[in-house]
């Protein structure tokens, strides 16, 4: 098991997260163009958080279409920290970002399964809260906040690569590397597999003992779910979609496997496909589609980024909040939806250090 003694506050972020603060994020030729749209996207960003807020329950956490779940409450967590709220410095949201971690932290099981409702497939809640948890470590200024994410998080990280190796795993190479619902899974699928590798990767940056093999094994898993005319299918084999090509994108880029035949390729699928309101399974593609070009670089993210950001200023409902037209992304709720849409909004502020390039 990994030790949270490897798990070092990364004091540098703070700093770095008040170096931006204090600067306005860089945006290119094409970004400068549209300020009036980066304007609508802040005050929407700000709609988005007092909701959130006023939606958080007494418990510290959030509700998911089926309950209240670890998930829902990590996305939201993070939605705040995207807009540089940072826990334990003073500000309008600390208490309601305490909270949250603190009942993400409270939920995990004994094997450090960070799950509060199993329901619904329990490695997605578990990697989305590993994920909050690595970013949460080293940009609180609440000691004993900071040491009780260390430790969830150590455990957390053991769980995943516990679960690369479930037994019969190995019976079928397509799923080798990959991750599915359960820690017990013997197959795997892109989906759940993308919140492991985003957790592993924060994780590692995050002072996380994470060895490259399994990261290595990961990167092998996602590139076998590339699809030969561009794309990323669910499982080996499968037919691509947004959502998960922005998924296998963006978890090549953050492994380091920057501009990848299949990444690029990927890239250059999303071009032709841009995004539409109720497609299938959108909140999803809001999540991971925004990062993932903003990674592979400008010609593409700036090509794809104000089409969805014109999507989702136009669908902001009075409340602040969203809630998507596609009955799969309903299912999931309005803070999921909400959360990822504030994330997406923020891109371009890069205070996550798992999105920055």
């Amino acid at each position: 098991m990994i030790k949270p003694s490897v798990l070092p506050r990364r004091i540098p972020m703070a700093f770095a997260l008040l170096l931006l603060a204090t600067a306005p994020p860089h945006r290119t030729p094409a970004q400068d163009k549209t300020s009036a749209t980066s304007t609508k996207s802040d005050e929407a960003i700000r709609r988005a958080l007092v909701y959130l807020k006023e939606a958080q329950k007494p418990d510290g956490g959030w509700d998911a279409g089926f309950g209240r779940a670890t998930s829902a409450t990590s996305l939201a967590v993070m939605a705040f920290l995207a807009a540089g709220h940072v826990p334990g410095e003073p500000g309008p949201y600390r208490e309601t970002i305490e909270r949250g971690i603190r009942y993400v932290i409270a939920g995990q099981k004994p094997n450090g399964l960070l799950v509060t409702n199993t329901s619904h497939g329990p490695m997605y809640c578990h990697g989305i809260s590993t994920l909050m948890l690595a970013e949460v470590v080293g940009m609180t200024g609440d000691a004993a906040l900071a040491e009780q994410a260390r430790s969830a998080l150590a455990r957390a990280v053991d769980l995943i690569l516990k679960a690369q190796d479930a037994p019969g795993k190995g019976r079928d190479k397509r799923h080798a590397g990959g991750w599915r619902y359960q820690p017990t899974s013997s197959d795997s699928d892109l989906s759940v597999s993308g919140w492991q590798v985003m957790a592993l990767r924060a994780a590692r940056s995050a002072g996380c003992a994470v060895p490259a093999e399994p990261i290595d094994r990961a990167v092998g898993y996602i590139k076998r779910c590339s699809h030969k005319n561009g794309g990323f299918g669910y499982q080996p084999g499968g037919e691509p979609n947004n959502p998960r090509t922005g998924t296998g994108i963006l978890s090549l880029e953050i492994c380091g496997d920057h501009n990848s035949a299949e990444a690029v390729a990927g890239a250059e699928y999303l071009l032709k496909h841009p995004p539409r309101w109720a497609s299938q399974y959108f909140f999803y593609e809001v999540y991971y589609c925004p990062q993932a070009l903003f990674q592979v670089g400008d010609r593409y993210f700036d090509a794809y980024y104000p089409k969805l950001v014109a999507i989702l200023l136009e669908h902001q409902e009075k409340d602040g909040s969203w809630l998507s037209g596609d009955g799969n992304d309903r299912s999931g709720g309005r803070v999921y939806c909400t959360a990822t849409a504030a994330l997406a909004l923020a891109v371009e502020y890069r205070y996550l250090p798992i999105y920055q390039r």
